[in-house]
């Protein structure tokens, strides 16, 4: 609990300002987030939840593209969750998108929304500022229903990128605590098959970022 509450204050700290300016320069960086809505496609009446939901940009696209799906989201920010909060009054949204704060390594649905499961859970480029993130993929397992399908979206490894380009990104991505997964396919594979569940991962723009599905067997 205590590594939750540094994590909650440094994410406060770095997002105490940027928050306001998030969505306009993240656009231009985070590729792939709208692709991986698309492939969504969670069924009608079903519910979905975001991890790491930030300023609800994501929530607020994916709840357009599916408005007979519940949508629901968490983020250890609160400084992140105000301005989701106050974004989805003005989208008229606030009644149709639940938010809640949340350490990712230690949610429980029920306590949080009351509701059981999820049919769809999608992490987006949160995954590589979360220090335990394999706990994370984990947590996220454990609340999957049978047939569903956890769907995370980050940097990669760029190597079909050069060199100097990877070396840079690196280097500035770590100026705002950021560090891509390289081991996301190992792990995730692993922690599928422990939670019945299979993965299949891309990597999309020349490896620029990744793009993985988990899907938990079952009906």
């Amino acid at each position: 609990m205590a590594e939750a509450i540094v994590s909650s204050e440094l994410m406060d700290r770095i997002y105490r300002r940027q928050r306001h300016v998030y969505d306009a320069t993240r656009k231009y960086y985070l590729l792939g987030r709208d692709r991986m809505i698309a492939r969504l496609a969670p069924p009608a009446g079903s519910r979905v939840l975001e991890i790491g939901c930030g300023t609800a940009r994501n929530l607020i696209v994916a709840a357009r593209a599916y408005p007979d799906v519940q949508f629901f989201g968490i983020d250890i920010s609160a400084e992140m969750l105000a301005t989701a909060r106050r974004t989805l009054e003005q989208e008229g949204l606030a009644h149709d998108i639940r938010l809640a704060r949340a350490d990712a390594t230690a949610f429980d649905p029920a306590l949080l929304f009351g509701v059981p499961s999820f049919s769809r859970i999608f992490v987006s480029y949160s995954l590589s500022m979360m220090p335990c993130w394999q706990a994370v993929l984990g947590r996220a397992l454990t609340w999957l229903a049978p047939g569903g399908e956890l769907h995370v979206v980050d940097f990669g490894g760029q190597e079909g990128l050069p060199v100097w380009f990877r070396v840079g990104l690196r280097g500035w991505l770590r100026l705002f605590h950021v560090t891509p997964r390289d081991e996301l396919e190992q792990e995730l594979t692993l922690l599928g098959l422990r939670s019945g569940a299979l993965t299949a991962i891309e990597r999309p723009f020349r490896g620029y970022a990744q793009y993985a599905v988990c899907r938990r067997l079952g009906v």
